[in-house]
């Protein structure tokens, strides 16, 4: 092809070329430069092949890093479109639950941590609230804290399938790391649980959110309280939600942190604060006495967790490499104010093919309720709450009346300093124009406070205070003498409520140690910070594998000390009962355990272990009324002949207890002599066939056997193994062996008498019995 005047072509200088005819130069087709080519038309016809590297040939999303900021690589129209977008969508699901946060900030008054100011019915009237709502919320707070987070740590493992000890050690060192990391490191889990745990009782949902903060270095679980957390009004639940949004009040030096740390978009900040807050923060700040007056530096930053389809970021189908036109789950990062858009993060594993988004929040419900919220005690018992304060008030107004009262006196009547109240002993000059001064002063007929109001007052108490406090107050009524079964009844009677709602605790206590479980192992350096026993410190990535499950210590079927003493008790009395068929050491440990009593084997020493013993010692036992116990590392052919040797007195023959613990312990040498024998003997099977590979191995080196057909019967008898036993082979052989035991022991069981004849020790002792009981028949006729 002629080279036209304008052609680049790499190595060549096209101002060398001017005033040089046409000539005809072979040139490589765009597609075969080695990084590619591209070609641009001119008007003249000609065309410029420019050189193209591989980065510009490959599409836009695979030169972005998976887990970059991708709001750094969309356009500003991009994403002022999806900021509007997205904060319209969060107006929306805030007004969806405006009934709700209404409801709540209602009942909040219930707490009377304010009292309120009245001047009706009259001036000073009480303004009071009962604290029954408080103090089912103090109490179920002592309760769940305690048993939610124990001094010990909040953690326990369980191995997921085979148990060995590798699994055991590593099960120990992730508990010990876990607990470790929430009562030592992570600083705010302790009082975030505390908070939490006050909250829930009285919104009915209460949120943590768990992740790993840059600035930190380190796992949290931060408290969230529901009115941070918004979910669109058909959502059920946070796994299905198709958008969630948390509402975060940041320091504006705090954002500068994620700035440079690369986590947000460096834009401008906007320090121009709406200061109009939600009603439910409005109203704890009143109840807290606190106002802002002031603008402060903290922004509103909501953090979506929705699913998007993002230009340029689609999701493809990898047969065709066509857009699906499917959603990706997003964390997307605002600014509220501005509605700068300050970070967009996929949300999934890299390695997922089905892109499931990942969870970072966990839901504390107290009660199930009839959508995404739960019920709290301002839902459920709010109206008793509400019933009580107004006949409280009613009884405090009608004493504040009756102790002063007021009334009606005539107009000539002058009472000198009338403005002052009467002292006690006082008596005070009245000028009275005439008649009598009964008739002239009429006090209003006030009565005394009602008993029928005090009685009903007690009542709405009462039954508001069942709720929560039942099984405590059955369990503070009980006795000792009460039969086990009336208490187990009383229990289950008292803790259905309450029990039901620690199910609940315990279910999202365990949802969220398992996505902290997951922080550890993504983010975490591969070493523990102490040393740990049963492996270098290096196998802690090793050990959050997925292969021990982590849980809660609280158990979901106990929820306080009274019912966990309870149970412990009943047990103890069940195993006094009939201590031949317990263990009385468990029931009593397992007692002081229910007590939290520290250092239990100082009051209650463990049992001690049988250890093997030397036969004579055991002789020495079995004469003063003992029964040995044999043990498999023993030789039991020294013991044997050593307690046989006990048949030659004569003595024994008149001791029956001895002679059947002599019989008993003999016996047990020989099965487990006979089981060693077996054992010995499948041993020597696995090592014939271990010595017919080897030597197979030899024969095929000296050329004895064809190497193929070699290797081939090697191979042969890898994949059979070694000679395989079942069980119930075993026990049969070892029945023979002892058959074949017994039979040489069994002729040295006799003695011989005064006759020099052999006889059955046994049989004599049966004679000697029956002889014993001749004489007793024979001293009762005289």
């Amino acid at each position: 092809m002629a080279l036209p005047p304008n052609m680049v072509v790499p190595g060549l200088n096209l101002d060398d070329t001017e005033g040089l005819p046409d000539v005809e130069i072979p040139i490589d087709e765009p597609m075969q430069f080695p990084e590619g080519a591209e070609v641009i038309e001119q008007d003249d016809g000609s065309a410029i092949i420019q050189a193209m590297s591989m980065a510009d040939q490959m599409p836009q999303e695979e030169l972005i890093p998976f887990d970059a900021n991708l709001s750094e690589f969309l356009d500003d129209g991009t994403l002022g479109e999806l900021s509007t977008e997205l904060r319209g969508l969060y107006q929306d699901d805030l007004e969806s639950r405006s009934e709700w946060e209404e409801a709540y900030v209602k009942g909040l008054d219930l707490l009377g941590i304010r009292t309120e100011e009245r001047t009706t019915p009259f001036e000073g009237a009480s303004g009071i609230t009962h604290p029954m709502i408080s103090e089912s919320v103090t109490q179920f707070q002592a309760q769940a804290y305690k048993e939610l987070l124990p001094s010990g740590g909040p953690v326990r493992t369980n191995i997921v399938g085979i148990k060995d000890q590798m699994r055991e050690e590593q099960a120990t060192r992730v508990k010990d790391f876990m607990n470790y990391q929430i009562t030592e490191v992570m600083e705010e889990y302790d009082p975030d649980m505390d908070q939490m745990l006050f909250y829930l009782p009285l919104s009915g949902s209460t949120f943590k959110k768990v992740y790993f903060d840059q600035t930190k270095q380190r796992a949290v679980a931060k408290f969230i309280p529901a009115q941070d957390l918004v979910v669109p009004y058909s959502a059920s639940d946070l796994a299905t939600a198709s958008r969630v949004t948390h509402v975060l009040r940041m320091d504006i030096n705090d954002v500068k942190k994620m700035q440079y740390a690369g986590m947000y978009r460096d834009v401008d900040l906007s320090t121009s604060q709406d200061n109009e807050e939600d009603p439910v923060r409005q109203k704890v700040n009143e109840l807290e006495g606190l106002s802002k007056n002031y603008t402060d530096d903290v922004l509103t930053v909501l953090e979506f967790h929705a699913e998007l389809d993002l230009e340029g970021f689609e999701d493809v189908d990898m047969t065709t490499g066509e857009p699906t036109g499917i959603k990706l789950p997003y964390i997307v990062t605002l600014d509220e104010s501005s509605g700068q858009i300050l970070s967009i993060r996929r949300n999934y594993e890299m390695s997922d093919p089905l892109k499931r988004k990942r969870q970072y929040f966990v839901h504390y419900k107290f009660m199930p309720g009839l959508g995404f919220y739960g019920f709290g005690l301002i839902h459920m018992i709010g109206g008793l709450g509400r019933a009580a304060t107004s006949l409280l008030r009613q009884l405090i107004d009608a004493g504040t009346l009756a102790n002063l009262p007021a009334g009606f006196k005539a107009r000539g009547v002058r009472v000198r300093n009338d403005d002052e109240p009467l002292q006690p002993g006082e008596w005070r000059d009245i000028d009275a124009p005439g008649g009598s001064i009964r008739d002239a002063i009429v006090p209003l007929p006030y009565k005394e406070p009602s008993a029928t109001l005090a009685s009903m007052l007690g009542g709405l108490v009462q039954d508001g205070r069942r709720f929560v406090a039942l099984a405590d107050q059955q369990i503070g009524d009980m006795s000792q003498e009460m039969p086990v079964g009336t208490t187990v009844a009383v229990i289950e009677r008292g803790m259905k409520v309450m029990s039901a709602i620690h199910k609940r605790l315990h279910y999202a206590q365990k949802t969220e140690f398992r996505l902290l479980s997951r922080i550890f192992a993504e983010n975490l350096p591969p070493m523990y910070p102490y040393e740990v026993a049963g492996a270098p410190s290096q196998v802690m990535a090793q050990d959050f594998d997925g292969r021990i499950d982590v849980l809660p210590v609280s158990d979901p079927n106990i929820f306080s000390m009274a019912q966990r003493v309870t149970l412990a008790q009943t047990q103890l009395q069940l195993a006094q009962s009939n201590p031949q068929m317990h263990n009385l050491h468990a029931a009593y440990r397992r007692m002081y355990q229910a007590l939290e009593v520290q250092n239990i084997e100082e009051i209650l020493p463990p049992q001690p272990q049988p250890q093997p013993q030397d036969p004579a010692v055991e002789n020495a036992g079995m004469i003063g009324g003992k029964t040995p116990q044999a043990f498999p590392q023993q030789d039991h052919d020294a013991h044997i002949e050593s307690h046989l040797s006990l048949l030659e007195l004569s003595i024994l023959q008149q001791t029956p207890p001895v002679l059947a613990a002599l019989f008993s312990h003999v016996f047990q040498h020989i099965s487990l002599k006979a089981r060693m024998i077996v054992q010995m003997e499948a041993q020597q099977m696995q090592m014939q066939s271990q010595q017919d590979m080897a030597q197979m191995q030899a024969l095929a080196q000296a050329g004895a056997i064809d190497p193929m057909v070699a290797q081939q019967r090697m191979a042969q008898m890898q994949m059979q193994g070694a000679p395989q036993i079942a069980p119930d082979q075993i026990e049969a052989r070892v029945a023979q062996v002892e058959q074949q035991l017994l039979q040489e022991i069994m002729p040295r069981l006799t003695y011989k008498g005064a006759d020099g004849q052999e006889q059955d020790p046994l049989v004599n002792i049966r004679m000697q019995e029956l002889a014993i009981k001749q004489m007793e028949t024979q001293q009762k006729r005289n």
